[in-house]
């Protein structure tokens, strides 16, 4: 162990010298008037989102080319602090030279909307598997806990008994990982999740006089499960044959239950696990019980945990430089215990404008929210990606919206915008563990097996 860590400092103390450019290529008791939110009132509540200007075809595909080339090869796009990915890196190599540890490589990404939406961690849950191997979903919220709640790579669906709690709305702070849970109080609520996977694990609550459920594979009982007990979490595993499963909960009495979310997952790989909610800001994490976020965390053993936050907090104005790097220092300093050897990535706040009647203007929060967010990385010796200087800088996101790469609301990108982010952070990433192989081999000489390690 003293050798791998010596190993570890070693390389970290390196890459941080390397250039790096793109690549070219519980606490406290629950309370029990928890807030409640329903999908079908929040559905109609959102608004349509606004057209885009008109474009003429040649003005739109010299807009997509320049954010195209922007994107891949603006050097202030590069990933600051490159040496706190090194534990990353590390498990990455071992991943892709078969040192097998009985467990995937698992990602975890906490955000707002821009995550929610399941397109941007989806292009590079898709890169990363390609390259390193399919986990699996990993962690999968359970049920349908908020309108538009999706994810590209399993599906799920509730039925009609099942309330949301938590959310950016708030609620006693007891709903875990994903900040918001489900909570059923009769017999017959069911929940399922279809996705491929060969290990499953379900995250729930435990409370004084809780129900009972049962899990179901194929029909087939897995297990019933009792959640009458002292408060704190629950977590009901079992192995399973490789393969799609069509899981099932089925509650069995009257009393409450409380339910959190799925894990499916391989034993080798790499996960992508979304963590978005939709108007979420950062200081939604501290709002939540610091002993069950930190259990939740630790049971997925991340290897990186991004933090992307920032849109929303950049309209707000009843905070200051100060006191928002506090609130980031907080929701750092609680990740970190949480996960002590995960690299951690803070994403800063994307390009957006506040449109109005006659025109759009950038929040005037914006260049705040980007130097709280760098700083507060830095300082807790984290890696930092300026995600709006890599679409170009401040002012960028019209020429986005003009590409069809970004929505008409001058905040949210489409689905083919998300990929390109998605797809530019992953080479960016390649790039850095392309830099940290070369420079392991040079420090260790050679790999377990005697000879050099080749990367793709």
């Amino acid at each position: 162990m003293k050798r791998t860590l010596l190993r570890v400092a070693l390389l970290a103390m390196a890459m941080s010298a390397a250039p790096v450019l793109p690549q070219s290529s519980p606490s406290k008791r629950p309370s029990a008037t928890a807030k409640k939110t329903s999908s079908k009132s929040s559905a109609r509540r959102r608004r349509p989102v606004p057209r885009p200007p008109r474009v003429s075809p040649q003005a739109r595909a010299e807009a997509a080319a320049a954010v195209e080339s922007r994107i891949k090869t603006a050097p202030e796009t590069g990933i600051e602090n490159a040496a706190a990915m090194v534990p990353l890196y590390e498990l990455m190599y071992r991943q892709e030279n078969h040192v097998e540890n009985g467990q995937p490589l698992r990602v975890l990404q906490f955000g707002d909307s821009h995550t929610a939406a399941d397109d941007w961690p989806g292009q590079l849950r898709t890169r990363f598997q390609q390259r390193f191997g399919s986990g699996g979903p990993g962690f999968v919220q359970a049920g349908r806990p908020y309108a538009g709640f999706r994810r590209l790579d399993a599906k799920s669906a509730m039925s009609r008994g099942w309330q949301t709690l938590g959310g950016v709305r708030g609620g006693d702070g007891f709903d875990g990982i994903a900040g918001v849970s489900l909570a059923a109080a009769r017999a017959g609520e069911t929940l399922s999740l279809e996705a491929e996977g060969e290990v499953l694990e379900f995250f729930y609550w435990n409370q004084p006089g809780g129900g009972s459920f049962a899990l179901e594979d194929n029909g087939a009982l897995l297990g019933e499960i009792s959640t009458d007990g002292p408060l704190g979490p629950g977590y009901f595993r079992k192995d399973l044959a490789a393969g799609v499963h069509s899981l099932t909960l089925r509650t069995l009495t009257a009393a409450p239950v409380r339910v959190f979310g799925w894990v499916l997952e391989h034993r080798s790989g790499i996960t992508w696990e979304t963590l978005g909610l939709n108007g979420a800001q950062a200081g939604l994490l501290l709002k939540q019980d610091a002993a069950l976020l930190k259990d939740h965390i630790a049971r997925r053993n991340p290897a990186l945990i991004l933090v992307a936050y920032g849109t929303n907090e950049s309209r707000r104005k009843d905070w200051t430089l100060e006191s928002y790097q506090q609130t980031l220092d907080g929701v750092l300093r609680l990740l970190r215990e949480a996960a002590p050897v995960a690299s951690i990535l803070v994403v800063g706040a994307p390009d957006q404008f506040i449109r109005t009647r006659r025109s759009a203007v950038p929040p005037s929060g914006a260049g705040q929210v980007l130097e709280a967010q760098r700083k507060a990385a830095l300082e807790h010796r984290c890696a930092f990606w300026n995600l709006r200087a890599a679409m170009g800088g401040p002012g960028s996101m019209k020429q986005w919206v003009r590409a069809g790469l970004a929505q008409g609301d001058y905040v949210h990108l489409t689905a083919a915008g998300y990929r390109l982010v998605g797809d530019a952070l992953y080479d960016l990433i390649l790039g850095q563990y392309g830099i940290f192989v070369t420079i392991r081999n040079k420090i260790m000489g050679e790999n377990g097996n005697g000879s050099p390690v080749k990367t793709h």
